[in-house]
């Protein structure tokens, strides 16, 4: 048990860095494009601390949102797109050293020690969302999935934790 509680916390710590739901900016989030009448690109980006299903859920959640402000109620995924961008951190190289002189008549005698900290390199996956939809007031009669886009909303909210 005394060992679950640091993993415990940094979890939490690294959960609470994930983007947050917010429009677009430095550490990434949602945007959309209108594509014709009832039509939308919606996209969502993380940072390196986002997972994948946030940020799909996050994708999922604006193409919700997009769809009841145009004044509609359901909607329907025609093309999803998964993707991450890689980057690579290396830190920096420091090195240390150390020594002892002693000395004996006219001769000295000398140890030293160097050690040398950091060099590790780190990748950061950055995932990214980006959904096709087409809305429509009513259910459309279709093969594929409709969502119902107040029932989404709420879920993922709910998921997440968000205000409504």
């Amino acid at each position: 048990m005394p060992k679950l509680l640091p993993c415990l916390l940094l979890s939490a710590l690294l959960a609470a860095c994930a983007t947050s739901y917010q429009h677009s900016g430095f550490n990434g989030g949602y945007s959309e494009t209108q594509l014709g009448e009832n039509i939308f690109q919606v996209s969502f980006t993380g940072n390196g601390y986002t997972r994948g299903e946030r940020a799909s859920d996050f994708a999922l959640l604006r193409s919700a949102e997009v769809t009841t402000q145009s004044g509609f109620r359901y909607f329907i995924v025609v093309e999803s797109a998964k993707d991450s961008s890689l980057s690579t951190y290396t830190t920096p190289t420091q090195s240390y050293t150390t020594g002892s002189v002693y000395g004996y008549g006219n001769t000295a005698y000398g140890s030293a020690t160097t050690t040398t900290y950091g060099g590790q390199t780190y990748i950061i996956r950055k995932p990214s969302t980006t959904n096709t939809i087409v809305y429509f007031k009513d259910k459309p009669e279709t093969v594929g999935l409709v969502f119902d886009a107040e029932f989404v909303k709420k879920s993922l909210r709910q998921k997440y934790g968000l205000d409504n």
